[in-house]
């Protein structure tokens, strides 16, 4: 098993925030920078934490005019009660998306269901955490949006026209399971970040996940330039939806996403919420008489009787990573990734962290 350290969370988050600051984001958007970097690397999501998010930003965001620090979000009117549109001016991600998802349960605690739909965004990182928020408070939860860059060829393609475009739903599944269900994916067989992971930590990608500059297939992550979608005609389909999606709320043309600056063109992803009450859903006629929650955790027993008690269900590797965490009173971390946080711990005058201070994890 690979050696993980533990680095107390109020430290990670104290160098998060001033790596922030220094940037020239306020103190509410580097809060909401460090607590999703912070939930991603609690639940095992190692291609999506503070070295990443970073990293996006270094790369597209508050260097580049692609994130504006302190911008402040813009609602634009609609006749649809249950749904909001916002223009985002270019806001951090984790923030605006936070404020969404927050808003959306405001909206579906009113009506039912609410919706978010959010225009001129900066990328949000781990679309799961968001989700898994609103499960854990009871709600059914979805969201996607369009990834910084198009690094996806579309089936029968040759050249990179979509992003990795993640999907991800949260179902209040706490009573039945011990924990939400959570089905966050990126549509392609792997994620940007996990080619990065991979780099950074001398692993390979598994086959048919990736292709380098002369569109052949590759293991070596150094090598990959694009990537492919999964299950073929399926992630190809779904890394659409998110597209199109974004077409409809006002996204531009996604091969020139992020990159240099065309006139008149946005430029921007686009984020897409949805939240739903249950009790707007349940139709009161269940088998026996069972309530909605009895009848979720029959349906749930059914599906995994039979036989079927040793699955895995979505959700269970990350509830599994935050338990960890938890008994190791900290998050944990590789030592390639120690050595990362250190860079940030220094771009931030923050003092660096030495392995033989961190204790390792069991």
């Amino acid at each position: 098993m690979e050696t993980f350290f533990v680095i107390p969370e109020d430290q990670h988050n104290a160098v998060v925030e001033a790596a922030f600051k220094k940037r020239g984001f306020s103190a509410m958007e580097a809060r909401a920078a460090s607590k999703m970097a912070a939930a991603a690397t609690c639940h095992g999501n190692r291609t999506h934490n503070a070295i990443k998010a970073l990293h996006l930003d270094h790369l597209f965001g508050s260097g580049n005019g692609g994130c504006v620090p302190g911008a402040r979000i813009e609602r634009i009117p609609t006749p649809f009660k249950a749904v909001e549109v916002w223009d985002a001016h270019k806001k951090l991600g984790q923030a605006t998306a936070l404020a969404a998802i927050e808003r959306a349960i405001k909206l579906a605690d009113k009506y039912g269901t609410g919706t978010i739909a959010v225009d001129n965004a900066f990328h949000y990182l781990w679309g799961g955490g968001y989700v898994l928020e609103a499960a854990k408070r009871g709600y059914i939860a979805y969201t996607c949006c369009t990834a910084a860059l198009t690094e996806v060829v579309p089936l029968g393609g040759k050249y990179p026209t979509l992003g990795t475009n993640p999907h991800s739903w949260g179902l209040p599944t706490a009573d039945a399971l011990g924990y939400p269900l959570v089905i966050d994916w990126a549509t392609s067989v792997v994620a940007m970040g996990r080619v990065q992971q991979l780099a950074r930590e001398g692993g390979t990608l598994p086959p048919n996940a990736a292709v380098d500059a002369d569109g052949n297939p590759t293991t070596d992550p150094a090598k990959a330039v694009s990537l492919l979608p999964f299950g073929a005609h399926k992630g190809y389909g779904l890394s659409l939806v998110n597209e199109l999606y974004a077409a409809f709320i006002g996204g531009s043309l996604p091969t020139l996403r992020c990159r240099a600056p065309v006139e008149n063109e946005k430029q921007t992803p686009a984020f897409y919420f949805q939240v739903i009450h249950p009790e707007s859903l349940a139709s009161g006629k269940f088998a026996f008489g069972r309530t909605q929650e009895e009848n979720v955790k029959a349906v749930l027993a059914d599906i995994f009787g039979h036989g079927n008690e040793g699955c895995t269900l979505p959700g269970q590797i990350e509830a599994r990573a935050a338990s960890r965490s938890r008994e190791n009173g900290g998050l944990l971390f590789s030592e390639a990734e120690v050595s990362a946080l250190n860079e940030i711990a220094r771009e931030a005058g923050r003092r660096a962290w030495k392995l033989e201070d961190l204790r390792i994890a069991k």
